[in-house]
C-alpha cells in the first residue's frame, strides 16, 4: 500500500491570474493530491472583498490541471475543511500575510499534524506581466475608468 501525500493550499483567488498558478503549482508539486480551500468572501478581511462571487472562484480554481478538488471555506472556522481533509502539506503562497507558527500552534491545539511550509516567489516573466489581483483591478480602473 502507498502512502499519498495530500497537500492543501488557501486563498482568495479573485481574478486568477500567473501568480496564482505558480502558488497552486508549486504545491501540487509538493504531494500526489492537491486540495484547495477558497476563502467566502464574508471571511475576507485582511483586504478589498472579492470581485468575483464565491462559487465562480471556486469552479475557476477547480478547472485547473494541477487542482484535484476545489473547495469553499467554511464560513465559521477555517479549520473545519482542513480537519475533513488531513492534509500532510499546507502550502502558504509566498506573499500571503499568514504567520505560519501561528497557524502550527492553531493546528497542534486541534491534533492535527502537517506541515506548514511556504511556496516559492514568482517573478514576472516580460514587461507589463500582473501577478496580483489588485494591480489587475488597477489596471482596469487606469485603463477602462471614468
Amino acid at each position: 500500500m502507498t502512502n499519498m501525500t495530500t497537500v492543501i493550499a488557501q486563498g482568495t483567488f479573485d481574478l486568477l491570474h500567473p501568480g496564482h498558478v505558480h502558488y497552486l503549482t508549486d504545491a501540487a508539486e509538493r504531494g500526489d493530491e492537491l486540495h484547495v480551500i477558497i476563502a467566502r468572501r464574508g471571511n475576507v478581511t485582511h483586504k478589498a472583498k472579492p470581485i468575483l462571487p464565491d462559487r465562480q472562484r471556486r469552479d475557476m480554481v477547480a478547472a485547473l490541471d494541477c487542482v484535484d478538488e476545489a473547495h469553499l471555506g467554511h464560513p465559521e472556522d477555517i479549520f473545519v475543511p482542513i480537519e475533513e481533509i488531513q492534509p500532510d502539506v499546507i502550502m502558504l503562497g509566498y506573499d500571503q500575510h499568514h504567520d505560519a507558527d501561528g497557524i502550527r500552534e492553531a493546528l497542534a491545539s486541534r491534533g492535527i499534524d502537517c506541515a506548514v511550509e511556504r511556496a516559492s516567489a514568482r517573478e514576472p516573466k516580460y514587461e507589463g506581466e500582473l501577478l496580483s489581483t489588485g494591480r489587475i483591478v488597477d489596471r482596469i480602473l487606469e485603463e477602462r475608468g471614468e
